[in-house]
């Protein structure tokens, strides 16, 4: 199914004016033309393939909707209004950083963003009732390795997909100590620069953008639009205590120490402006991390301790410390990365492991972690590599069970739905119904 980032709802509104009609209804639920030229304009803007038959897999898909929502109305699915605003607001993030912050969001639907919330609210629930209803008739699915060997060999062989170089990863990471002393010289810095604001009357934007730590908001002086749950806990809850121009104490958050500005709230809406000071190691630390470093490289290389041994004695990273090591890919949750998604997002990895073998593990060399951007040593060991090759079952089992699944799913969701076209009103406009469906909506 096709998924795009914008809402899959109806955006007259915000583009030319087009003449609308009616293409199709479902019971007493509409799909308008315009709602496909929207989008089919999103689809370009993000540069999905578009060609003739198109508007007829979108309308499908959206008739499809309509019907799981119907179904999800009878049986009393609810979807509470929290839910539904949080995943508004997740969908609204990634949509203003696709255009450039909020204010060219405001200006692409003419509306405020409260307004742009209030007008979509129902048809984002609408399409989370769709997602509710669609996983209850699918079920938690599984498929027998039977299942999965049988949907394989059923695939034409000019259908079986060519897989790209996979690489798997461990590391051991030790991140230099933040002592009291780093953090009491991070405080004090900005309670300084509080001071400079706050007595001296300084530009709250100059100090921002001479002294921030925030590589996101210096630039910007400081400043961050923003909505309530999109920062943490202990920064929001100064924002709504703050008064507009008023500047608050020194706060404390996982990124380090804030001060914030408060500029404008309307609701749950914000803007201000801040100073992140984060406390820094000492070169002592870090002298003491790369000893130790040093040590773990040296017992791995004379076999004085296991890989395993060595994760569990000299790593304090968190996030791989309890699983050996390994960098699980964020995409998708696995183990093996491909050369797009190391690319994206650490490319130093693959430079480090290019011309080793299995088994191998690089010298230390220092590192940033790509989500946290926080700085240590690590080591890192090349678990597995996997050379280009057309899918098969003994290397690329996982990948073909998730196929498999994901085939399985489809084809139990197409039997519900042909089954409640017998018991629906629908109506196709003429333009569409020389369309080629999956589904026999015409004869319905």
């Amino acid at each position: 199914m096709l998924y795009l980032v914008v809402f899959c709802v109806n955006f007259v509104q915000a583009q030319p004016r087009v003449l609308d009609k009616i293409a199709a209804q479902i019971g007493d639920n509409i799909i308008l033309l315009s709602d496909l030229k929207v989008q089919e304009m999103q689809a370009r803007e993000a540069n999905v393939a578009i060609d003739s038959s198109f508007s007829c897999r979108m309308l499908e898909e959206l008739m499809i909707e309509q019907v799981l929502v119907n179904q999800a109305k009878l049986d009393s699915v609810i979807i509470p209004d929290e839910q539904v605003d949080a995943d508004m607001e997740n969908r609204l993030r990634l949509i203003q950083q696709q255009m450039g912050g909020r204010q060219k969001l405001e200006e692409f639907y003419g509306m405020t963003y409260s307004e742009i919330k209030d007008k979509f609210r129902e048809s984002i629930r609408s399409k989370m009732l769709a997602d509710e209803m669609r996983n209850t008739i699918t079920g938690v699915l599984s498929v027998t390795p039977k299942e999965v060997s049988s949907f394989f060999n059923s695939l034409p062989a000019d259908s079986i997909p060519f897989i790209n170089m996979q690489l798997g990863f461990q590391q051991i990471v030790i991140y230099p100590e933040i002592t009291k002393a780093d953090k009491k010289t991070a405080y004090e810095k900005l309670a300084g620069l509080r001071n400079e604001i706050v007595v001296s009357g300084k530009s709250f934007e100059s100090i921002a953008r001479l002294y921030s730590m925030d590589p996101g908001s210096a630039p910007m002086g400081g400043k961050i639009a923003a909505t309530k749950g999109m920062m943490v806990p202990q920064f929001e809850s100064t924002v709504f205590k703050l008064k507009p121009n008023e500047v608050s104490e020194i706060i404390e958050t996982e990124f380090g120490y804030h001060i914030i500005k408060l500029l404008s709230r309307a609701g749950e809406d914000f803007v201000c402006l801040h100073v992140l000071i984060r406390p820094e190691f000492s070169i002592q630390a870090v002298n003491r991390a790369s000893q130790r470093m040093d040590s773990c490289y040296r017992m791995l290389k004379m076999n004085e301790l296991t890989w395993e041994q060595a994760v569990s004695r000299f790593s304090n990273d968190a996030g791989t410390k309890q699983n050996k090591g390994i960098i699980t890919n964020p995409k998708n949750a696995s183990q093996m990365w491909d050369m797009s998604d190391l690319n994206e997002i650490d490319q130093q990895i693959y430079l480090l492991t290019d011309a080793m073998e299995e088994g191998d593990v690089t010298q230390p060399n220092l590192y940033m972690d790509f989500m946290t951007r926080e700085q240590g040593i690590r080591i890192v060991r090349l678990m597995k590599r996997i050379p280009a090759h057309k899918a098969n079952l003994s290397e690329d089992y996982a990948l073909i069970k998730q196929a498999a699944e994901n085939d399985k799913r489809t084809r139990i969701l197409k039997e519900w739905v042909d089954a409640k076209l017998g018991n629906a009103y629908i109506r196709i406009d003429a333009e569409f119904q020389g369309c080629s469906y999956q589904h026999n909506w015409i004869n319905n």
